[in-house]
């Protein structure tokens, strides 16, 4: 897939490392200009540099999208440098520490779901009025394989990836005669940097490692940025509200 989403203006969350990496640089190989949203500052100045020296356009904007004042001054950015928002991509996110509910302390509750749930919702609202003025838009949010279980992350985390499945869902319904699509992607494994601190020796990583031998193959981060791509091309026009598991079939065991 080439060539129906040259120019547009793109929103990637999380797009210091990982997958959203591997889907700044994507978008930006097929001519999106793209708008790098991260957390770390140097990471997200690399991503712009790599794109910009393989003559891509790129802009980044660091910050904790958990903050009203960062998103604002994300989709500010995309609107001024670009002329609007044409692609969101909500895929920054934490990892919990594998807990069980009564193990899960109000900080790790409230850090988790803020970033993974509250801030694509934050954003999202952010962008809608200009995608409701162009008559078209796609939105691409990063759910996760524990979206579709409660068998492959903890508490927090579970709770937040299943949100994101709804915040979906909701917004395929509410505005698909506004020519607004939604889905999400729900990887597998995949080797990216997210960080996993858990003690295997307590009650929630203790209970859900049984479930992780059929994993299956770990995949890449390109190979992940490649669903993202199509879910917001112009190939996935008829494609909303999709919660798709990119997991080399771990769900379907």
């Amino acid at each position: 897939m080439t060539g129906d989403l040259n120019g547009r203006s793109v929103i990637v969350t999380g797009a210091g490392s990982g997958i959203g990496r591997a889907a700044a640089l994507a978008f930006a190989a097929q001519g999106d200009r793209v708008v790098v949203a991260d957390l770390n500052a140097e990471a997200a100045d690399a991503v712009v540099e790599e794109i910009g020296q393989a003559g891509g356009t790129a802009v980044a904007v660091t910050g904790d999208l958990g903050e009203q004042a960062v998103v604002d001054r994300v989709a500010a950015t995309a609107v001024e440098r670009f002329g609007g928002v044409d692609v969101l991509v909500n895929n920054a996110g934490i990892m919990d520490s594998m807990s069980a509910l009564a193990d899960v302390g109000d900080a790790e509750w409230e850090r988790v779901i803020r970033v993974n749930l509250t801030a694509p919702f934050l954003l999202t609202r952010a962008v809608l009025p200009h995608m409701l003025a162009a008559g078209r838009g796609a939105i691409v949010n990063t759910a996760s394989e524990a979206a579709l279980r409660g068998s492959a992350a903890g508490a927090a985390y579970t709770a937040s990836k299943h949100g994101v499945v709804g915040l979906t869902k909701s917004l395929a319904v509410m505005y698909r005669k506004n020519g607004i699509r939604a889905n999400a992607i729900c990887p597998g494994g995949t080797a990216t940097a997210i960080a996993v601190e858990a003690d295997r020796t307590a009650h929630g990583p203790a209970a859900i490692a049984p479930h992780f031998v059929n994993l299956g193959r770990v995949s890449q981060p390109e190979e992940q940025a490649a669903v993202i791509l199509f879910l917001a091309s112009e190939a996935a026009s008829n494609i909303n509200g999709a919660i798709l598991p990119v997991d080399d079939g771990w769900s379907a065991v």
